[in-house]
């Protein structure tokens, strides 16, 4: 037996009894010949002591165990001595008085230290096996798990089947590039990884499962940042007979169940509801934190007629001037400044028009276009920005989808330059509805789904996907935000052959090419599909909430740098010649000459 308890088990009730534990080498400390170590597993630490008077054999041994030595002990469960228990573990009013011990393995000197944080991401993931025995991740790991149990038990309350769909799936247009994988008995084609289980999930509604529900594994070729991996879980749900109204209050009961099973936290029984436009209007995004104010405030009509070309220019051309006031933070740096200026840059903005009001006096007004502003002009913008002395105005003059999101991104800047966040603990949900059917690109000139192409146009709207009038669609369409992070979103879909067809049209998506990628859905809809609608909810970063942590590689075992590669098992890696034979595939990129001789270019 390795053991009777494990290391967070033992309590005072236990004093007297004779325990086994097992485990790792967290710490050890010799006080005077007599060895003290805490022993780590999976739950928490107990402390063991070896004294020569109790065991001369295992007191000896002591002396050589070192970090992370795998340990069997057994020993007698004993109260600390008066002084010496430890109010920061649930075990430390005890401690376990070793009789015998088994050195189970040894382990070699760590390439770090297991108990200080580790700045060398890559240096973590090489050895992730050891990453993960800390305390933190051994934390987040059990907190995945909840979360999924949860999530399992509630959906099956509410009648939902869990079903697995297919990973081998056909490559279509989903948003993002497709991992391909070549198909050997089918010479030059290719399956595709799903982006997500979309059209499954849509057919087993035509089939007439009603409900389904499956923590699926889903696949983007894509550029990748702190909330993104090219593999990722989802929980993805869809169901029949139903609307917006169902879906949403769904959602809200998994939620609560999730955050009550995993944290203990009750989360509100509704979430409020913000419209697209309202959304971007008020607070430059459409997945909006709003545990700090700095609102979006409309002053167009205030600097129609400025001198200032910049603004008046903009609303001359159809546009609009928009304006946030930084309550307090007059006095950010020339550097500050220059950071804010070159992110308005790189989301399209020319500059950064600012007001840095010192005093009341505009005369002590710091901004690079202030003085061209009329008295009348000045009044305005200090009643409806409630100016004060001390704070920070920043414009943005531009068409409004464009003003809105330079004002939003220079908002969250703000927000982290001063720490509005830090310390924060609430948890703010909100539902974000009537987003855009379409999206027009004018780099390659055509309209592109705001979600994907089975996302149904609200039904008010429906004459304007006839007519053409692609910019001024709504979608049956909606996310789920937790504190600025789109944790989750669906719509109704599509159920009508015509209609999608339609959709298909207005994409640019020819009938030859409807045809080749979507004649299995076309088809299946022609035999009588019901109105269906689902969500998808992003597992990953509802975890990586839940646990406090700031990327999704935090809750993930074995995830992939921000290059895509997996530095611990050295994936992905060059295969030998032969395999690309069988498969019909040819690599034409250079290998490095140290390749060469192993991997020979076929």
């Amino acid at each position: 037996m390795y053991r009777t308890h494990h290391c967070n088990e033992i309590r005072k009730e236990h004093i007297g009894e004779v325990v086994t534990l097992s485990g790792w080498v967290n710490s050890t400390r010799d006080h005077g010949g007599v060895i003290f170590i805490d022993l780590r597993d999976r739950e928490g630490l107990t402390q063991a002591v070896f004294r020569p008077e109790e065991s001369e054999e295992a007191a000896k041994l002591s002396h050589t165990l070192r970090f992370e030595d795998v340990l069997k002990i057994q020993g007698r469960v004993a109260d600390r001595l008066e002084g010496t228990a430890n109010d920061k573990l649930e075990t430390g009013d005890v401690e376990v008085v070793v009789q015998t011990v088994e050195v189970i393995s040894r382990a070699e000197v760590l390439p770090f230290q297991l108990d200080k944080e580790l700045s060398n991401e890559d240096l973590r993931l090489k050895h992730r096996y050891l990453d993960l025995r800390r305390p933190r991740f051994a934390r987040n790991l059990q907190m995945r798990h909840r979360v999924s149990k949860a999530t399992r038990d509630f959906l099956d309350e509410k009648g939902f089947l869990e079903i697995e769909t297919p990973i081998l799936s056909k490559s279509t247009p989903e948003g993002a590039r497709d991992f391909l994988v070549p198909s050997r008995l089918n010479p030059g084609k290719f399956y595709a990884l799903p982006q997500a289980p979309q059209q499954y999930k849509q057919l087993l509604q035509v089939a007439g499962v009603d409900k389904y529900f499956q923590i699926a594994r889903c696949f983007r070729d894509e550029d990748l940042r702190a909330d993104r991996q090219p593999e990722f879980t989802q929980v993805d749900v869809e169901a029949s007979f139903v609307d917006q109204a169902d879906i949403v209050s769904l959602v809200e009961g998994l939620l609560a169940r999730g955050f009550k099973d995993a944290l203990g936290v009750d989360i509100p029984d509704s979430f409020e509801q913000l419209t697209y436009h309202t959304a971007m209007d008020t607070y430059g995004s459409d997945k909006p934190d709003r545990r700090f104010d700095m609102k979006l405030i409309d002053v167009t009509k205030d600097l129609k007629d400025c001198e200032f070309r910049v603004f008046s220019g903009a609303v001359a051309n159809g546009g609009v001037v928009k304006a946030i006031n930084a309550k307090g933070f007059a006095d950010i740096s020339t550097g500050q400044i220059d950071k804010l200026t070159q992110l308005a840059q790189e989301a399209g903005a020319k500059g950064l028009a600012y007001i840095q009001a010192r005093d009341v006096d505009r005369k002590t007004w710091r901004s690079p276009f202030v003085k061209r502003m009329t008295d009348e002009e000045i009044e305005a913008l200090r009643t409806k920005l409630n100016i004060e002395p001390g704070d920070l105005i920043l414009f943005a003059a531009d068409k409004w989808d464009a003003a809105c999101d330079v004002l939003g991104r220079m908002r969250l800047a703000v927000a982290e330059l001063k720490n509005l966040l830090e310390g924060n603990t609430d948890l703010d949900f909100l539902w974000v509805t009537d987003f855009p059917l379409l999206a027009f690109d004018a780099e390659e000139e055509k309209w592109n789904a705001v979600h994907h192409p089975f996302t149904r146009p609200k039904l008010e709207d429906m004459d304007k996907l006839e007519a053409g009038d692609y910019a001024n669609i709504r979608a049956e369409a909606y996310d789920v935000v937790l504190n600025g992070n789109e944790i989750g979103g669906g719509s109704i879909r599509i159920h009508e052959q015509e209609l999608q067809q339609k959709m298909f049209t207005a994409l640019g998506i020819s009938d030859e090419e409807q045809e080749a990628m979507f004649s299995h859905i076309l088809t299946a809809f022609s035999y009588g599909a019901p109105p269906h609608g689902g969500v998808a909810l992003g597992f990953d970063r509802l975890v990586m909430l839940i646990c406090g942590e700031e990327s999704i590689r935090e809750v993930i075992a074995f995830p992939k740098n921000n290059k895509g590669v997996d530095i611990m098992s050295d994936s992905p890696s060059s295969v030998d010649f032969k395999q690309l034979r069988e498969l019909y595939v040819r690599s034409v990129a250079k290998e490095k000459k140290t390749d060469e001789q192993d991997a020979p270019n076929s």
